[in-house]
């Protein structure tokens, strides 16, 4: 299984249109990111991507408008293109029906040097666990 977040609708992501901004839209994904990154990579003893990890690109394909009265939007997310200093992270956000597909190309960052480090061993083996190649196996 992929790593899947609820993430709930506010009325204020709500735009003119009736749909959920873009801008909120990133947002909302952000939040799924560091439910991963953050809250579960802390359960499991990895807590160093708290201290810096940042957004080296965004992409974001968009299927379907995000209505608000959906409430909630499920964001499963899964690992690629992981090196030793950058990973991206793939997303396919549900509300009905698939609404968006996105990636972050991430980069983990040392706040107090100002510059992108390498992620630690033990990163790079929480992350393994969500490779898209990895989740594939375990199915089989």
């Amino acid at each position: 299984m992929p790593f899947i977040s609820e993430v709930a609708l506010r009325w204020s992501d709500m735009d003119a249109f009736g749909h959920v901004n873009h801008a909120r839209t990133i947002t909302l994904l952000e939040e799924a990111r560091a439910d991963l990154l953050f809250t579960e990579a802390e359960k499991r003893g990895v807590a160093g991507m708290a201290e810096g990890m940042v957004v080296a690109r965004v992409v974001i394909d968009y299927h379907s408008p995000l209505m608000y009265e959906s409430r909630s939007l499920q964001v499963q997310m899964s690992v690629r293109d992981l090196k030793a200093a950058s990973f991206v992270i793939d997303y396919t956000a549900f509300a009905r029906e698939a609404v968006c597909t996105a990636e972050t190309l991430m980069v983990p960052y040392d706040l107090s040097a100002g510059r992108p480090r390498r992620l630690t061993t033990e990163e790079r083996d929480f992350l393994s666990e969500w490779r898209a190649e990895h989740l594939e196996s375990h199915r089989a």
